[in-house]
């Protein structure tokens, strides 16, 4: 398939596998963060906007490694994990997971954030005037509202996640059929004589995968953008 090598097939299958997890699992906080972000004004209201989205500006070898003292083996999370439950996360394909869905996340609150911020505080007022719950609102109002940025978020963190790198190679390691991603099955096949071929393969691949989510995140935004606002 696509002419990729057994090894190469397993990256890919990786990558996008542990890139839909990574969106998954952290879908509900960021659209809690998100909205509330987006909706609400409070004290540190700055300083939490800041650390969500510090990812962004990071650099994911710093990110990964600061993961791997928190998550490693010795961590004050990871220590834990190990002694109570046996959970060993560093160099795992959890730890993929996990680095896919911090680089993601910021991007993902952000859509979410500005889907938010844009919805016209009208609708939950005559909500309220009509005896609806706090919950109700938020369930049948704000989410519908806030869908095309859940949307776009989820498309952006899933194209982030899958061309990650520097995170993942040092939290997860490079370890072929475990833990090694698309990303980095480019780098080793960079690294070997001959593999010039290989490497335009997968780059081409991981080209055509980010302009795809691209695409998809435009049309998804297009599509649910009232007439009247493209007008």
């Amino acid at each position: 398939m696509l002419g990729l090598s057994e090894p190469e097939m397993t990256a890919l299958s990786l990558s996008l596998t542990a890139s839909a997890q990574a969106v998954l699992w952290s879908l509900p906080l960021a659209i809690g963060l998100g909205w509330l972000l987006g909706s609400r004004r409070f004290f540190g209201h700055g300083l939490l906007n800041a650390v969500v989205h510090l990812p962004l500006v990071l650099p994911p070898v710093v990110l990964g490694y600061l993961l791997l003292v928190l998550l490693g083996r010795n961590g004050p999370v990871g220590a834990l994990l190990y002694d109570w439950f046996g959970i060993r996360i560093a160099f795992s394909a959890q730890a993929v997971v996990i680095a896919c869905a911090v680089v993601g996340f910021p991007l993902m609150v952000r859509a979410i954030r500005q889907s938010a911020e844009a919805i016209d505080p009208r609708y939950a007022r005559a909500a309220r005037s009509l005896g609806a719950s706090e919950a109700r609102i938020f369930v049948t109002v704000t989410l519908p509202l806030m869908a095309p940025g859940i949307l776009t978020g989820i498309t952006l963190a899933f194209a982030r996640a899958v061309g990650e790198f520097g995170a993942t190679i040092t939290l997860a390691g490079n370890i072929p059929g475990r833990t090694q991603t698309l990303p980095l099955a480019l780098f080793t096949v960079t690294q070997s004589p001959g593999g010039e071929a290989d490497a335009m393969r997968l780059c081409l691949l991981s080209l055509a995968l980010a302009g795809a989510a691209l695409l998809a995140s435009e049309a998804i935004a297009r599509k649910m953008t009232p007439m009247e606002a493209r007008a």
